[in-house]
C-alpha cells in the first residue's frame, strides 16, 4: 500500500500534536511495514523537527508565509464586520491549498491529513481540491473554535461561516476520525453528517524522538513525587488539587516529609499560583522543558502522575500526554469533569476524580500517595487502550470499511 501523511506539526517539543503526530508515523509502519509512506508537512515557522528520525520514505517540507498582503488586512475589518467572513482565513487556507494541490494524489491508496492547533488549517485547505475525495481528515480537537471546552468565544456570524466551511470539507473527504469517542460523536452530531466518524486514538512511540538531553532535570527531593507537566489553560484547574495536597501537607506528617508535588506549568497565570503555595515548600513551581526533559522527569522522578481534563462539565477531547504516560505503567492521577473521554477509558475509579468535589480528590489523593508509599508495582491505568494492537484494529476499521 502507498500512504500519504499531510502533516501541520512533527515538531520533537512544545504542543503535543508533534508528539502524536510523530508517533503517528511511526505506529503506521509499524502496522504496515513493507508499505510506503510519504510526507508533506506544512507548517509557518521554523521549529526543531528532527525529520530524519521518522520511518517513511520521502518527507517534502515547507514553511509557509502567513503575512496577508495590507489590502487583505484592511478588506478583513470590513468583511468581518458587515459579512461575517473572514478574509484572512481565506487567504491562509489558499496558502496551504496552494502546496496540497501540487501532489499527485492519484498515486496513493491512502491519503491522511493531519492537522494542529485549533484552526485545522490543513484540513480546510484541502477544500474543493480532488485530493479530498481519497483523504481521511484528523480532528485532534473540535472545530471551530467555539465548541472547544474551555473556550470562551462567543458564538458569532464569523464562527457560523467556519462551521459551513468545515462543513463542506467533511462532505468532500472520504472519511472522517477523531481522537476521541465523545468527540467523534459530537462532530457527527454537530456536521450533520452522513459518514461515521472513526475514533483513531493519540499514539506514543519513543522510537521517533532523541531523548538524551536530560541537562535542566530537576532530580527528586522526597521519596515520592506527584508531577504534572502541562497548561493550565482551557478550562484546566489544578487549585482544588493543589488544595488539597496542601491540606494533606499540613494535616499528615508522613505526607510532609516523604512527598512532593513538581508542577511543570505553561499557559494561565503561573505567578499567581505561586503566589497562592509559596509557603508551602512542598510544592514546587517550575517552567515548562522541552519534550526530552519532561519525559525524563515524569519516566524517573514522577511516581504519579497527574492529568487534568478540559472544562468543568464535560471534556470530549483525549489529551495528547494519555498515551506517554500509559507506556510508563505508574499511577495516573485524572482530575476530570462530570463526564469525559477518560473516565470512558481508565476502569480504575480510584485513578480518576470529579475536579469539583473537594472530599472526592482529598479521600482518592490520600490513599493513592499512602499506597504508592510502600509499594512501586507496575499500574496500568488505560490498560491496553494504547496498544499496538488497538492501534491496528481501530485504524483497520477506517481503511477497510465498505463505505465512508
Amino acid at each position: 500500500m502507498k500512504f500519504l501523511v499531510i502533516a501541520q506539526n512533527l515538531k520533537v517539543s512544545g504542543a503535543s500534536e508533534g508528539i502524536v503526530s510523530r508517533s503517528f508515523l511511526a505506529k503506521l509502519r509499524m502496522a504496515y511495514p513493507e508499505s510506503v509512506i510519504d510526507v508533506l508537512y506544512l507548517k509557518n515557522h521554523t521549529s526543531e523537527d528532527h525529520l530524519h528520525l521518522l520511518p517513511v520514505d520521502s518527507i517534502q517540507s515547507h514553511v509557509i508565509n502567513l503575512k496577508p498582503p495590507l489590502v487583505i488586512k484592511w478588506l478583513n475589518r470590513i468583511s468581518w464586520r458587515l459579512f461575517h467572513i473572514s478574509l484572512y482565513d481565506r487567504f491562509v487556507h489558499k496558502s496551504y491549498g496552494s502546496y496540497i494541490s501540487k501532489i499527485e494524489h492519484e498515486q496513493y491508496d491512502y491519503v491522511f491529513i493531519r492537522s494542529s492547533g485549533l484552526n485545522h488549517e490543513t484540513l480546510l485547505g484541502a477544500r474543493n481540491l480532488p485530493i479530498l475525495e481519497k483523504a481521511i481528515i484528523n480532528f485532534h480537537d473540535p472545530y471551530p473554535f467555539f465548541w472547544y471546552q474551555g473556550s470562551h468565544h462567543a458564538l458569532s456570524g464569523v464562527e457560523l461561516f467556519r462551521l459551513k466551511t468545515m462543513y463542506k470539507v467533511i462532505q468532500q473527504a472520504k472519511g472522517c476520525t477523531s481522537t476521541a469517542q465523545l468527540m467523534s460523536n459530537d462532530l457527527e452530531f454537530l456536521y450533520g453528517s452522513r459518514k461515521k466518524f472513526h475514533t483513531v486514538p493519540h499514539q506514543f512511540s519513543s522510537a521517533v524522538f532523541d531523548l538524551t538531553d536530560i541537562q535542566k532535570v530537576r532530580l527528586k527531593k522526597k521519596k515520592l513525587t506527584i508531577a504534572y507537566h502541562g497548561s493550565i489553560q482551557f478550562g484546566r484547574k489544578i487549585n482544588t488539587l493543589l488544595d488539597v495536597y496542601m491540606a494533606l501537607v499540613n494535616e499528615n506528617s508522613t505526607i510532609k516529609e516523604e512527598t512532593e508535588f513538581v508542577l511543570r506549568l505553561g499557559g494561565g497565570d503561573v505567578n499567581a499560583l505561586r503566589d497562592n503555595y509559596k509557603e508551602c515548600s512542598n510544592i514546587v513551581i517550575l517552567p515548562t522543558l522541552n519534550f526530552s526533559n519532561s519525559a525524563y522527569e515524569q519516566t524517573h522522578s514522577a511516581d504519579i502522575n497527574v492529568i487534568l481534563e478540559n472544562g468543568s462539565l464535560y471534556c470530549n477531547i483525549l489529551v495528547g500526554k494519555a498515551p506517554f504516560l500509559a507506556s510508563l505503567n505508574k499511577p495516573v492521577f485524572c482530575v476530570s469533569p462530570e463526564r469525559s473521554e477518560l473516565r470512558q477509558i481508565i476502569k480504575d475509579p480510584t485513578l480518576i476524580v470529579n475536579g469539583g468535589d473537594i472530599r472526592d480528590v482529598k479521600a482518592k489523593l490520600k490513599a493513592l500517595i499512602e499506597k504508592r508509599l510502600v509499594s512501586i508495582e507496575a499500574v496500568h491505568p488505560f490498560c491496553d487502550y494504547f496498544s499496538d494492537e488497538h492501534f491496528k484494529k481501530k485504524l483497520n476499521e477506517v481503511l477497510f470499511q465498505k463505505s465512508f
